[in-house]
């Protein structure tokens, strides 16, 4: 399909929570499509429809750049079903461009969603596809990394999340 802008931090879509998909029709394969032509140019691990612009219950996750054996999954209406451990590790998202932190999550993650032929099917994820999936779920909640900072961390990042509000 094709690539498509990258909504950058300030945009208030980033805060919307995402709505669900009613069926996985050519709608939502063209959706999944544009998504990983724009994180194939961006080289990032991971992208939400809403970070396009889109409010739909969809995100990638594609390791392939950090793991030869990764490939490619689609995660379209996604739920959390368990998660476990916690991790410290330097995170970023590609609606903050330059800008990386480190964030707890949870080490192990269990989700449920549908995949692009509209199969259900269940996951468990370690390591960085947890945090991973877990960046994009955030995405789709409304919910940011910087969310995850102290107040400390924030306020020194203030100045640098100012600059990219007004970029956008």
């Amino acid at each position: 399909m094709a690539e498509r802008p990258i909504v950058i931090y300030g945009d208030p879509v980033l805060r919307e929570v995402s709505l669900p998909v009613d069926e996985v029709n050519q709608e939502v394969k063209d959706l999944v499509s544009n998504l990983v032509d724009t994180l194939k140019k961006a080289r990032g691990l991971g992208l939400s429809a809403v970070q396009i612009g889109v409010l739909k219950r969809v995100f990638i996750v594609d390791l392939s750049a950090v793991d030869i054996t990764a490939s490619l999954q689609v995660f379209i209406n996604p739920e959390i079903v368990d998660t476990d451990g916690d991790t410290e590790f330097e995170e970023g998202c590609l609606s903050f461009p330059g800008i990386y932190q480190k964030i707890t999550r949870p080490n192990r993650v269990r989700v449920r969603a549908l995949d692009l032929e509209g199969n259900r099917f269940e996951r468990e994820f370690e390591g960085l596809a947890a945090r991973a999936v877990l960046h994009e779920y955030d995405h789709l909640e409304g919910k940011l990394f910087i969310d995850y900072l102290s107040p400390l961390a924030r306020t020194m990042l203030k100045g640098r999340l100012r600059k990219l509000s007004k970029a956008s």
